[in-house]
């Protein structure tokens, strides 16, 4: 099995326990960011990675909303929670690296904390360049590498944990990686010390 399959497997396989795993995250500041991060969504919207739908009741109903998600069992939970309810949904079960939409689609695609568990980010990265229209937007959520240099040791030293458990690196250089997919317009706004961060991407193209 390829590491993305791995990967998809894990997420399958901890789904029904995912919202208990994320309770902490919410107590330590990631509901209000959440919050914050969706309001700055306009337009056609791509939500990659929306796993159990915790952002999903923060959007406004006149959002034109896709949500996808590379595990099966995620987006079901999704689905099973907020399908009837939220009639501007459309759930696909897709991988961000190999996505299906044509080009110049979405006025906005957001993220968050997705690009830990990517197998390939950059790929995802020139995927989410390709689906968005020009000048389009790319708004992130997302946990990275410290660039200190006894915090980000540590961090590349601790890694296999979460991602033996879960499929997730604590080690990703998101901003240099969006470098390497072609962006150039890239905002970030720390949250918590360096690791925590928001990115703002325009999408030149």
């Amino acid at each position: 099995m390829d590491k993305n399959g791995k990967i998809k497997k894990r997420y399958n396989r901890i789904a029904k326990y995912f919202d208990s795993f994320q309770k902490p995250m919410g107590t330590s500041g990631f509901d209000k960011w959440r919050k914050e991060l969706v309001q700055q969504v306009n337009g056609k919207t791509l939500e990659i990675g929306v796993g159990t739908g915790k952002n999903l009741p923060l959007y406004s109903k006149d959002i034109r909303l896709t949500a996808i998600d590379f595990s099966k069992n995620m987006l079901d939970k999704a689905m099973t929670k907020y399908k009837k309810s939220l009639s501007n949904v459309n759930f696909l079960e897709m991988d961000v690296q190999n996505m299906d939409f044509e080009d110049d689609t979405f006025d906005t695609v957001i993220t968050s904390c997705v690009f830990c568990s990517v197998p390939d980010p950059v790929k995802g990265l020139k995927e989410i360049k390709r689906v968005l229209k020009p000048d389009g937007q790319l708004v992130m959520l997302e946990h990275v590498r410290s660039n200190g240099k006894v915090l980000g040791t540590l961090m590349d030293w601790f890694n296999f944990i979460p991602l033996i458990i879960m499929g997730a690196n604590i080690n990703r250089k998101t901003k240099q990686n969006l470098i390497k997919a072609g962006f150039v317009n890239i905002k970030e706004t720390y949250l918590w010390k360096d690791i925590v961060k928001y990115f703002y991407v325009k999408n030149e193209k």
